[in-house]
């Protein structure tokens, strides 16, 4: 790393030698044998003593024996964020070496097509947080460009020896840091961190290119949402692609416009592009932009609020043969469930309102508090009761760069289905 981000990292704490001893209910060790990352405070009976953010807390069972280590966080209610479970080992730079090692071996079919001439990809997910043993961190690769994304406090004072673990497996000319919104200002407060921050390579004048199948698209690592880019839909781009060939497509929660230009190349007839922000559908244009062969597709977007757009298409009589419904997470608590259920519902009556009778609705979910059955229910239901029952083609959920290892990991889901 630059002699910058040394500096910068060195400002950190360092990891407390001492560790938390943890006692938990049975509940809770029962979830730890089977795999479970997570542990919230509520199970927690007893500890030895109170601990800082990144302070390794050890869960012993009943009888005392070593049952799993982890990142402790004073401040969340998810109070450790496990590492590693079963017998007992030092957290240390080779534990750190190695789970990269164990993340990017299962990305490796990706990393091959990296440099592929038939549909190159360099842009994709290399590590995916809980899911790759690395709770509550996240990293992707655009082109020569990572970017880390950080969800708790919990991985500062290890937040060194993993960008270098990473660094030396994954060479790269930039290093971006991003931050959940609830450490931003604590850090740079504390720290001098800041979301978007490079760490090193050169400065960003606009936003980074990468490919995924041979499609170019830009991404904003610094201020983009998530890590600049939706990763996580590639394989079912590529389904829509597979569709799209003589159709007139809506893309509806187009953001920047990953599913229009997989339609276009699709051999679309047209292509449509709905969402609520008015830059996001910019890029969307300037992706078409950077793929000159998709020049002659008719593409046109539309910024309007989603459920008021569709309603109104649908009394002009505007109609659609593949219908793509990809709403950001209507449900990020449980709380917020039932609601979210009947959100899907509505979505998929309007969908329904502007396709063509015989055509392709597309349906996804990526929230992870609704589960894959209770989403597949509430858009069948929905489709049931404006009388349009469809008729399934295919389901799908995560790619292999997101892999899903625990139940709260599977929120990807979608629906191909003819309506």
């Amino acid at each position: 790393m630059s002699e910058r981000a040394l500096r910068l990292l060195s400002n950190l704490p360092r990891p407390n030698e001492r560790r938390i001893a943890l006692r938990v209910t049975p509940g809770a060790e029962r979830m730890l044998r089977d795999g479970h990352p997570w542990l919230f405070d509520g199970s927690i009976t007893k500890q030895s003593h109170e601990g800082e953010p990144g302070d390794l807390g050890v869960v012993f069972d009943r009888k005392g024996r070593f049952l799993a280590i982890g990142l402790y966080d004073p401040a969340s209610p998810l109070r450790v964020r496990i590492l590693h479970a079963g017998e007992p080992r030092a957290i240390d730079s080779l534990f750190w070496q190695q789970r990269i090692e164990s993340a990017l071996a299962r990305r490796a079919p990706l990393a091959a097509r990296a440099t592929g001439t038939t549909h190159p990809t360099d842009g994709y997910r290399l590590i995916h947080g809980e899911n790759d043993g690395l709770p509550g961190l996240v990293a992707d690769r655009y082109g020569e460009t990572l970017v880390v994304k950080l969800y708790t406090l919990a991985w500062l004072p290890h937040l060194n020896d993993v960008l270098t673990a990473l660094l030396a497996q994954q060479p790269a000319t930039r290093l971006v840091l991003r931050l959940n919104r609830a450490m931003q200002r604590r850090l740079a407060q504390l720290y001098g961190l800041a979301d978007g921050q490079i760490l090193f390579g050169p400065p960003l004048e606009g936003p980074v290119l990468f490919q995924e199948n041979g499609i170019c698209f830009e991404a904003d690592p610094v201020r983009g949402q998530k890590t600049g880019f939706f990763l996580d839909q590639r394989e079912n781009r590529e389904r829509v692609e597979r569709l799209a060939q003589g159709r007139d497509v809506l893309n509806v929660f187009a953001y920047n416009g990953g599913f229009s230009l997989y339609a276009a190349r699709g051999g679309a007839r047209s292509v449509t592009s709905l969402d609520i922000s008015a830059p996001a559908l910019a890029a969307c244009e300037r992706n078409f932009t950077l793929n000159p062969r998709l020049a002659n597709i008719r593409h046109r977007t539309v910024a309007e609020d989603a459920f008021s757009a569709l309603a109104s298409m649908a009394q002009d009589g505007v109609q659609f043969d593949l219908v793509i419904l990809d709403p950001p997470a209507f449900a990020k608590r449980q709380a917020e469930v039932e609601g979210a259920l009947a959100a899907y519902q509505r979505l998929t009556q309007l969908g329904l309102g502007v396709l063509k009778p015989g055509g392709i609705l597309v349906s996804a979910s990526c929230s992870s508090r609704v589960s894959a059955d209770q989403f597949f229910a509430a858009v069948s239901a929905g489709a049931r009761r404006i009388g349009r029952p469809l008729l399934e083609l295919e389901r799908s959920g995560q790619p292999l760069d997101h892999p899903a290892t625990f139940p709260e990991g599977a929120y990807l889901k979608c629906l191909f289905a003819q309506g």
